[in-house]
């Protein structure tokens, strides 16, 4: 499986594979032709509530994880077909955070690596 992790807001390269936003909400100031995004999968970003309790605060990321796999546990389907893309091809995960250790982005790609 090969899964990557970059802020959308980064140049798009031939080698992000396909690319696919990982947030809820659309990210600021960036239109989607600029985005170059193959998908957008809103349902398995981090609840609203789970989000704006993180607040990208680092002493939280632990937790934030475990809440985050929980959530995940329970779109299942969806992230096995998303780790079914991975394993055929390449798949960039992009997410909007400024933090780029601590994100949902980040934390999605640690659980795509332990169900497969």
């Amino acid at each position: 499986m090969s899964v990557r992790v970059k802020r959308i807001y980064d140049k798009p390269l031939k080698t992000d594979g396909r690319r696919v936003l990982v947030d809820r909400v659309w990210p600021r100031s960036l239109t989607k032709e600029e985005a170059h995004i193959d998908e957008w999968l809103k349902d398995i970003a981090p609840s609203s509530r789970l989000r704006k309790w993180f607040g990208h605060d680092p002493a939280r990321w632990k937790e934030f994880k475990k809440r985050y796999a929980a959530e995940l546990e329970g779109q299942r389907e969806k992230v096995e077909q998303l780790a079914q893309k991975a394993g055929k091809r390449t798949i960039t995960l992009l997410f909007g955070a400024k933090d780029v250790e601590h994100n949902n982005a980040v934390a999605l790609k640690e659980f795509l690596e332990r169900v497969a």
